[in-house]
């Protein structure tokens, strides 16, 4: 197995996603092959991981996926790489709400038998981070904290004072970071603002990420770190597991571009390997699907931030709601339900479903228990999956006459639409955890 790392902190906004994204480009840079990973549901952060390794940014879920699924899926993605660094959710053992541990950093940590790097907001203290650092290497024993990064130093006698501090606590002080602006990246209702949408100013982000960390972290003693993590006797994950195909290979066009940037990378992975042509394209800009298109595939993203382009795009809207009455395969997830409103916030969208959207002011987040309420081209009716809903969007209706979803938590309740070949919802879900999903779909793609 892969020589790996997980970047954890006590708490979000400590600075993981800044360090393991540095981390990933100056390992990188230094001729390694990086596979880069994230805990959770998160679509934001891996396009940022992917600009700094080349390679697919790629997600660990423990809810999602199931346990068992986490160490193949890394496996799988790390493919070929002399390094895996995988960066946490949250605070190191926060987890899905309710459930202990589950679906927490610490968990993924346990099952890849990974050491830990503790990323600490050193900016408002100094030696109580001693006792800080104690009580997360000694919560829980299974959990390996390898070293500290101590981030937002603010001046070398602050860095005096903390490394002082940690002198005695067993757990090596492996990088000491300033602030620094160029490497900050900008957020936005949802978290950061994705990498499609900046690419050049992400590019430079990145850039600087990676300078910060060469000139505050020892990389040697961290690559010995990762190199440290004992063998894991994990088979690879493949989306050939779930492959039975033969003859013809329709067409599943795939939205993407800025507007649609929330996809898992082993979906279309997994499409291509039921026997689809996969071919992506971009809604700003295509005003035609792509030639023979057979189904349709649209993910998560912004779309309320480029309302008025897709709007505007009204050939392409036309091309899809025709597509839809033809009764083709249509999976939507969240940005992809609002794109087949009626509307959304008063620009006309493509009219598949009878329902308009807004945005508003409340946040929708957390993990969700589904079971397929009825047949579609995605799953049978009575399929359990698990999901993720994350939205400060609002759909009236908020389901149609045949609901896709029926929801467990946080309270019971009906979800999306499902009407011919349509599968339409909040509701993110890994077609891994599921590997049926993506060849029932190929099949109903079928001429």
């Amino acid at each position: 197995m892969v020589a790996r790392l997980v970047i954890a902190a006590p708490s979000s906004g400590a600075g993981k996603t800044t360090v393991a994204t540095g981390l990933m480009a100056a390992f990188a840079g230094r001729g390694l092959a990086v596979s880069p990973h994230k805990v959770g549901p998160d679509y934001i952060d891996p396009g940022y991981h992917a600009l700094a390794t080349g390679r697919p940014g790629r997600n660990l879920d423990a809810f999602m996926c199931g346990t068992d699924l986490v160490a193949p899926l890394l496996a799988h993605g790390a493919a070929g790489a002399d390094l895996a660094v995988v960066e946490g959710v949250m605070g190191l053992f926060d987890g899905a709400s309710g459930q202990g541990e589950l679906a927490s950093t610490a968990q993924v940590a346990k099952l890849l038998r990974a050491p830990v790097v503790l990323v600490v907001d050193a900016s408002s203290q100094s030696r109580s981070v001693a006792a800080l650092v104690h009580g997360f290497a000694s919560w829980d024993p299974e959990v390996r904290i390898g070293g500290v990064i101590l981030n937002k130093v603010a001046t070398d006698r602050h860095e005096q004072l903390l490394r002082e501090a940690l002198g005695g606590s067993g757990v090596p002080v492996l990088g000491v970071l300033r602030r620094a602006p160029a490497a900050a990246t900008p957020s936005r209702h949802l978290g950061l603002v994705p990498v499609a949408e900046r690419q050049a100013a992400a590019v430079e982000a990145v850039a600087a990420q990676a300078e910060q960390v060469r000139a505050g972290c020892d990389l040697d003693a961290l690559l010995a770190l990762a190199r440290s993590a004992p063998p894991l006797s994990a088979p690879a994950w493949s989306p050939e597991a779930s492959a039975d195909h033969a003859g013809a290979r329709p067409v599943v066009a795939v939205a993407g571009g800025a507007a649609f940037t929330f996809s898992y990378a082993e979906h279309p992975e997994l499409l291509a390997a039921a026997g689809a042509e996969v071919v992506p394209f971009d809604p700003l800009r295509d005003e035609e699907l792509p030639e023979g298109t057979r189904g349709l595939v649209i993910g998560g993203g912004f779309p309320e931030v480029y309302g008025a382009e897709l709007s505007a795009n009204e050939r392409l809207r036309k091309a899809v709601a025709e597509l839809a009455r033809s009764g083709a395969p249509v999976a939507a997830e969240c940005a992809g339900l609002l794109y087949l409103a009626r509307s959304l916030d008063g620009r006309p969208m493509c009219g598949v479903l009878d329902a308009d959207a807004r945005m508003t002011e409340r946040l929708t987040l957390g993990y969700r228990d589904a079971v397929a309420l009825g047949d579609s081209p995605l799953a049978a009716a009575g399929t359990r999956m698990r999901g993720h809903e994350f939205h400060r969007t609002v759909l009236e209706p908020g389901a149609g006459p045949s609901p896709a979803w029926g929801l467990r938590q946080p309270e019971p309740r009906v979800e999306g639409f499902t009407r011919g070949g349509v599968h339409a919802s909040y509701l993110h879900t890994h077609w891994a955890a599921v590997p049926g999903t993506a060849r029932r779909f190929v099949e109903h793609c079928a001429p």
